[in-house]
């Protein structure tokens, strides 16, 4: 039985992996100001807002947070949602409960996985199929509590034998675009015809042509609608962007996918013209119905076999070309640039995943029962379902030292980089000296250090030799070969860089280890790939030349620890080195110098982060006397104090009004004051937004003290960006009658019927973005 009038809104969200592959971190991204990183740019712009979309009336008040995920389809890339995890644990967790609310509304949850490293799937060796789709089944099971049904592929790149291993590892579906299809058929294959992107019926799934006979579905999105919202600037008018779903959808299903950064960070506020669009279609206007593939399969099986274009994809024309070949397939930034760098990039990478493979089934054969199922099996402890001591019991060899653990967990990590260095981002843009295939290197280099570490030879000769024929675009950078040499290599980590690191992060030029130097003071530092604990000796030279001691360093991935002892010194050209000594007679040193961009760019970072602090602190002393310094400046302006230097402190003088309560004498010329020369600030919004929701935080709620700041706010006419604040008291109003009426201060008017007059633009009433 046909279903008519569907409609399903698919996004793709994924960022291109960035994480350090020695700290685990993202590092600060000088290009994602007014972002740390491009994840964090990204999430403030589009996930975050995507999860509470506001629906506002002509006055610009609120009336309703959509949760977009909840009634979208979607699939997260599983190293972004590990990521988001830590970065923005309240999001995540709203993206979560989005699959949840829609297994129980529809029998199936909206959320997709995803191929684990977006690598381009055609491409890939049987081996890293397999490893691919069953690494994302269980970060998939671990977060979403179910099992998955559809599969989002990278790029939409497919061809049969992806295909077969999609439906071998227990897919039922995945979504395409329209000009991927050659032909359709009758399930017993008679009957075909060949079909193109406008004459393909995409409002019915298909059944895979498998030789194997297994069953796998394919949807097609709408192409039009989808390049619309992706690049015509559709999502300007929420009401332009229903008329257009609802000329088009007909008996069947309609689906739009896009890139689901399209909403809010390729489109500001594109979120809102979404959320206008789900709330037309929630009410039952004109028809239209939300549902999700999984739902709309359940009752809607195929009945005809589609055949496919071999192998082919939704961003290039050429089929997979722009992940091998200069196949003219680029951003378009640079319309003179050539791509001849792809081919070997793609030829060196996947020559050491080659050599990563032949070495990992050989030493695995010492450390673990199967090395196959635990390779397949590593994905459960990535996802943090398993803990490494409980996933040895099950995959090690009987009686391994901690040592050999050791390296049966590095054989592991060292796939682990291989494969992501193949994330198809690398080879997306026009340029190698980008940050993708930087990183794409980066993670190369990583996984050949475990490579060797665990026994094996050490092939990079090899690679710079494939990498030499990489030329780059742009004059000085060199070769592939060249880039390899001065920005791939110097990100590596030796225990004089991580101590070298972890002192420039503690204190500036090595400062407050020289000023704790008596006191024996220990330094811990931690990141998710390693700790570190450095011990400053009593017995450094007095005279300050140099300041000793002895460190750990432990992996987070292993276990493993490595003891050193140190020594800082200044050298006469000003800058500092540390020199390091292992139990074993090796000896290491790093300089400032030394040290890669991106980890300069993590010393400053944690050095502003500490003057930031050191400047609020400030700022609180400072408020606690603020109006009373301030009246007597007002009653006597001939006092040698200029206004500028006022101004220094209006961050100060605000918190004494809004959250000490601190009244002066004038209050209108006070306020005055404040309101003409306040200018936006991120910190106070940040530091305010997160005094209040402390103040919320609780079972029973601190209602008064946060009534009284919200009170202060809306007398004294600030624009400060609450909008984690309006989102927090969205959700108590569910619960605590309490929260409308401080709620309401704030704009927020939840109704319980659709507001006749309705804001369709995404411009309409924005109040900012979260902090």
């Amino acid at each position: 039985m046909m279903t008519t009038r569907k409609v399903c809104i698919h996004g793709h969200y994924y960022q291109p992996p960035r994480v350090d592959p020695w700290l685990r971190e993202l590092l600060p991204e000088g290009s994602a100001a007014p972002g740390l990183n491009w994840n964090q740019r990204i999430l403030e712009e589009s996930y975050a807002p995507l999860a509470w979309a506001r629906r506002r009336d002509a006055q610009g008040q609120i009336t309703d947070l959509i949760n977009c995920y909840a009634w979208t389809s979607f699939n997260f890339g599983p190293t972004l949602l590990s990521w988001l995890e830590q970065a923005d644990p309240a999001c995540y967790a709203r993206i979560l409960d989005a699959d949840r609310q829609s297994l129980e509304r529809w029998g199936h949850g909206n959320a997709l996985a995803q191929c684990y490293h977006h690598i381009i799937m055609p491409l890939a060796s049987p081996l890293d199929k397999e490893v691919q789709l069953a690494w994302t089944a269980a970060d998939f099971r671990v977060r979403y509590g179910r099992e998955p049904e559809g599969l989002w592929l990278s790029e939409a790149a497919v061809d049969t034998p992806t295909l077969e291993a999609v439906a071998q590892a227990g897919f039922r579906f995945v979504v395409l675009a329209p000009r991927q299809a050659r032909a359709v058929a009758d399930l017993d294959g008679a009957n075909q015809r060949d079909v193109d992107e406008s004459s393909l019926d995409i409002s019915e799934p298909y059944a895979a042509a498998l030789p194997s006979g297994r069953e796998l579905s394919v949807f097609f999105y709408h192409g039009p609608i989808s390049q619309a919202v992706a690049f015509e600037r559709l999502l300007e008018d929420g009401g332009r962007y229903f008329q257009r779903i609802n000329q088009a959808a007909g008996r069947g299903l309609l689906c739009v996918a896009t890139d689901g950064e399209t909403y809010g960070h390729h489109f500001s506020f594109g979120e809102m013209a979404l959320a206008y669009v789900l709330e037309q279609i929630r009410q039952g206007r004109e028809g239209l119905e939300l549902t999700n593939f999984a739902a709309y399969l359940a009752v809607n099986p195929p009945t005809r076999r589609i055949l496919l274009h071999e192998p082919s994809s939704w961003s290039c024309v050429h089929g997979v070309e722009r992940w091998r070949t200069d196949c003219g397939c680029a951003d378009g930034g640079h319309p003179g640039w050539k791509q001849r760098w792809r081919g070997p990039l793609r030829e060196a990478l996947h020559s050491n995943k080659q050599r990563v493979d032949e070495h990992y089934f050989i030493a695995g054969r010492r450390c673990f029962v199967d090395p196959r199922r635990a390779l397949l099996d590593y994905g459960r402890l990535l996802a943090g379902g398993v803990s490494r001591s409980d996933f040895l019991d099950q995959h090690a060899a009987p009686g391994l030292s901690s040592r050999e653990e050791a390296t049966a967990v590095n054989l592991l990590a060292m796939q682990e980089w291989a494969m992501c260095s193949l994330a198809s981002c690398a080879w997306f843009f026009d340029e190698i000296s980008r940050v993708e295939p930087l990183n794409a290197m980066a993670y190369t280099l990583r996984s050949m250090e475990l490579a060797r570490s665990t026994g094996a030879r050490d092939w990079s000769p090899d690679f710079v030799r494939i990498m030499a024929a990489a030329m780059s675009n742009i004059p000085g950078k060199g070769t592939g070969a060249d880039l390899w040499r001065t920005h791939v290599l110097p990100r590596s980590m030796t225990l004089a860089s991580w101590t070298l690191l972890g002192l420039l992060m503690d204190g500036e030029n090595g400062e407050q280890a020289h000023a704790d130097r008596d006191s024996g003071r220990r330094i811990q530092r931690t990141w998710v790939g390693a700790q570190l604990v450095l011990d400053l000796d009593r017995t450094s030279e007095a005279d300050g030349a140099e300041v000793r001691g002895s460190g750990q360093l432990t992996s987070s991935n292993t276990g493993a620890v490595e003891s050193f002892s140190w020594r800082w010194k200044p050298e006469h050209s000003g800058r500092v080195c540390v020199i390091v000594g292992t139990p074993e007679g090796a000896v290491d040193s790093c300089s400032i110098a030394d040290l890669a961009w991106n980890r300069r760019e993590l010393i400053s970072l944690a050095w502003l982060e500490r003057r930031t602090q050191a400047w609020w602190d400030g700022q609180l002393r400072f408020a606690n006397s603020a109006l009373v310094q301030f009246q007597g400046w007002q009653e006597d302006q001939h006092l040698p104090v200029r206004e500028d230097v006022w101004l220094l402190h209006l961050p100060g003088l605000a918190w004494a009004e809004l959250v000490l309560g601190r009244t002066a004498d004038d209050q209108e010329e006070f306020h005055a004051f404040l309101r003409t020369n306040w200018r936006p600030l991120r910190e106070f919004d940040i530091r305010l937004t997160g005094h209040i929701l402390e103040l919320l935080a609780s079972e029973q709620p601190e209602w008064t003290e946060a009534g009284h700041i919200i009170d202060r706010l809306a007398v004294l006419g600030l624009p400060l960006n609450l909008w984690a604040v309006e989102n927090r008291l969205w959700e108590l109003n569910q619960k605590f009658p309490e929260a409308a009426g401080l709620a309401r201060k704030l704009g927020i008017h939840p109704q319980t019927e659709a507001p006749r007059v309705i804001v369709t633009t995404g411009e309409a009433g924005k109040t900012g973005r979260p902090r």
